[in-house]
């Protein structure tokens, strides 16, 4: 299919953008790299009157380290993401984890920002974000806002980016030398969205919130799993508490059901994506 009609502009400066966003509203979109915007338009699912493409503005491609975090601007591909050494080195969990985001063609196009603009409960930054507890910057003609991962994922394809806000760069705390970490998903096909997923960190730096699991794919977005962090952070990790921690966490979400999976069986993988994580931090040198 084609998308329908829609007025285009290509600005150079963020403020230009922000301009025209604040006079379009909910009419129009941003565009950076498309690859979930453009198929959605070509399906009809969403019939922007007006397209923004931001490719053109200077200073949203950016990967640099502040201090203990990483900052990404908004126009950063995926294939930047999973080679970059910095990512490798700082973030590792990260750059495991764009390794399973679709095939190479859309991570060498698709951006970071996009997936989160979109919030699908299947993409795996989202589930990152989350998990490492990191800080979204939104630019208005307003001015300039700060939301934690916490705050803005709010359900399928919502979040909280007002209509004329555009989201330009996250701030992700970086690994400690005691931070030990794993990532698991399952999909039908490799490339395909996750039926589910799991990415697990425990953070003996941090002392306020040292264990910390996510789920996505599961549920209306990517969900932390309190029933298994607490008996990790009790009881520590160890092939009993394992097995107790994931048996557990059945409460802890509501699990969809779609023409991929029941919620039956989600919430079954998810078990055992969660075991299988905990297992390969037990295996990396953990300690507590």
């Amino acid at each position: 299919m084609k998308p329908a009609s829609f007025d285009y502009f290509k600005p150079t400066t963020l403020e230009e953008a922000a301009v025209l966003l604040s006079k379009y509203g909910e009419d129009a979109k941003i565009l950076a790299g498309g690859q979930t915007l453009v198929p959605m338009m070509n399906f009809r699912l969403v019939t922007p009157q007006m397209l923004v493409d931001i490719n053109d503005v200077e200073g949203l491609n950016f990967i640099e380290q502040r201090d203990d975090a990483v900052r990404l601007g908004a126009l950063v591909r995926w294939c930047e993401i999973e080679t970059s050494p910095v990512i490798a080195k700082i973030h590792p969990l990260l750059s495991e984890a764009v390794k399973s985001i679709a095939h190479y063609q859309i991570r060498n196009r698709g951006t970071w920002a996009g997936s989160c603009a979109h919030a699908d409960p299947a993409a795996e930054f989202p589930a990152v974000a989350l998990i490492s507890n990191a800080k979204f910057s939104l630019f208005s003609t307003r001015g300039r806002r700060l939301v934690s991962a916490a705050d803005f994922f709010l359900g399928p394809l919502t979040t909280a980016l007002d209509a004329d806000e555009i989201l330009v760069d996250v701030e992700i705390p970086c690994h400690g030398c005691n931070c030990f970490w794993a990532f698991e998903e399952f999909a039908l096909r490799t490339g395909d969205f996750a039926i589910a997923g799991v990415a697990v960190m425990i953070d003996h730096d941090n002392r306020e919130d040292p264990v910390r699991f996510v789920a996505f794919g599961i549920g209306d977005k990517a969900c932390r799993l309190p029933t298994a962090e607490l008996v990790i952070a009790k009881l520590g990790l160890t092939d009993k508490t394992i097995h107790e921690a994931a048996a557990g966490i059945g409460n802890d979400f509501e699990v969809r059901a779609d023409i991929h999976a029941s919620a039956e069986y989600r919430l079954a993988l998810t078990k055992v994506l969660l075991e299988r994580s905990m297992n390969r931090v037990l295996a990396s040198g953990y300690h507590r």
